[in-house]
């Protein structure tokens, strides 16, 4: 890490990698106050409004426990901000805005001034360089342009950092691999279910040999460790789960290094905490629980406590890596992607450690929850390798099912390939329970 720091200085600030503990407490307090004042300044804005209505008043953080003392801010508050209230400053200071997918409710529309642009572009480029990819890399990007934060972000850091854009966009896959082969991509980026889709390709076309590929930056949707080295196997490359949400910038804002124990993110430009999703306590380092962000110098559209629900704890002590940059663990699920069946809560990250686990089970899953009798009913679908007894595996699955997560199941095993690919996100679980 030091060595990679040393070969990208300019992407670093030297100034906050160098402060100790201490100091570093200091630096997030006052880039705190700052950001408060300034948004509270600002008799017009959302944030003017909320931090007057919890008493708040400029000069009163003393401490991080008074920080702690502001309210949160949630999604369904960004959606009723729709569209340009989140705006912080004129009209003339932003040159771009992007958008949440809306898939769920509302779009959440976030302005970008020319500052919030290139400390993104700055943080991807951050992503890369911790990742191993150099200005000597190709670097073919799928995930889609648009509002949708991801392909430009993507881009962005590539050519922040220096490297070979191939500004592929999603789908297409034929065209991927064509390029893939014929310009000899050296870094995929993509989501991991397309990543697992393109992998599948190459290894049906016996494309193995004539591709180039050594790395990968995955990212938007949760995938575990059993998928993660079906991709690493097919494909021939190491992968990074990149971390990032439209409401905070995009993707970019946190990466894994060569250790793969944690996601670093960039301390220096946010603000993480990590809190009970019942009781809103915050939580002391190791401990699971939401992950709470604070954008600590964005001017579009700041972030005061924005509860992201995804699920995840702070990794106390230094990486291996020797990086100064702190850790959350990999994204273990999202407080509303739970699935309550039989009165139990059920995470996609628990099934996921669950068939890691097991010797003959794929990476890949799909939930079908019904109603059979007016109880519960849950169909947990899983792909197994070929050669595999398919009843022994079945039963297996129900047994640790009911061990380790609490509920009895019933599972069906199919061959590799029978459950959907996506060139986007794999949907998972499908609930017919109030149709």
């Amino acid at each position: 890490m030091a060595q990679r720091i040393a070969e990208y200085q300019d992407l670093h600030d030297a100034e906050f990698v160098g402060l100790s503990g201490n100091d570093k407490a200091n630096y997030w307090l006052d880039s705190l106050e700052k950001l408060c004042k300034r948004v509270f300044s600002l008799p017009e804005s959302f944030y003017h409004r909320k931090l007057r209505n919890c008493g708040y008043q400029p000069g009163d953080l003393k401490d991080i426990q008074s920080f702690r003392k502001l309210p949160f801010t949630a999604k369904e508050e960004l959606r009723e901000a729709y569209p340009l209230g989140l705006q912080a400053v004129p009209d003339q200071d932003i040159i771009r805005i992007h958008s949440s997918s809306g898939t769920t409710g509302q779009p959440i529309i976030i302005p970008y001034t020319k500052k919030d642009v290139a400390d993104w572009a700055l943080m991807f480029a951050r992503c890369y360089a911790l990742s191993g990819v150099t200005k000597n890399d190709r670097v073919q990007i799928t995930p889609g342009y648009g509002l949708w934060t991801a392909g430009i972000g993507f881009q962005a850091g590539v050519e922040r950092l220096g490297a070979m854009a191939i500004p592929m966009g999603p789908g297409n896959t034929e065209k991927q691999l064509q390029m893939m082969v014929d310009l000899r991509s050296t870094v995929l980026c993509s989501t991991s279910s397309y990543a697992l889709l393109l992998a599948e390709e190459v290894t049906k076309r016996n494309l193995k040999e004539k591709i180039h590929l050594k790395t990968g930056i995955m990212g938007s949707e949760r995938w575990g460790e059993k998928m993660r080295a079906r991709i690493e196997a097919e494909l021939g490359i190491e992968t990074f789960d990149i971390y990032g949400l439209t409401e905070i910038y995009g993707p970019g804002i946190g990466i894994d290094c060569k250790f793969h124990d944690g996601l670093h993110y960039w301390s220096d430009f946010l603000y993480f905490e990590i809190i009970d999703p019942l009781t809103g306590e915050v939580l002391p380092d190791g401990e699971l629980g939401e992950l709470v962000i604070t954008t600590l110098v964005k001017e579009g559209a700041p972030l005061i406590r924005y509860r992201t629900r995804d699920l995840t704890r702070i990794i106390p002590g230094t990486c291996s890596c020797g990086s100064d940059y702190p850790r959350i663990d990999r994204i273990l699920g999202r407080s509303d992607d739970m699935i309550k069946v039989k009165a139990v809560n059920i995470y996609p990250g628990q099934i996921e450690e669950l068939l890691r686990g097991v010797k003959g089970a794929s990476s890949e899953y799909q939930i079908k929850l019904s109603k059979v009798d007016a109880r519960d009913h849950m169909l947990l679908r899983v792909e197994a390798e070929s050669g595999t007894d398919f009843e022994r595996l079945k039963e297996l699955i129900a047994t640790n099912f009911k061990k380790q997560i609490g509920v009895l199941i019933e599972v069906e095993i199919v061959p590799i390939g029978a459950l959907p690919r996506s060139e986007k996100k794999s949907k998972r679980v499908i609930d017919e329970r109030d149709l």
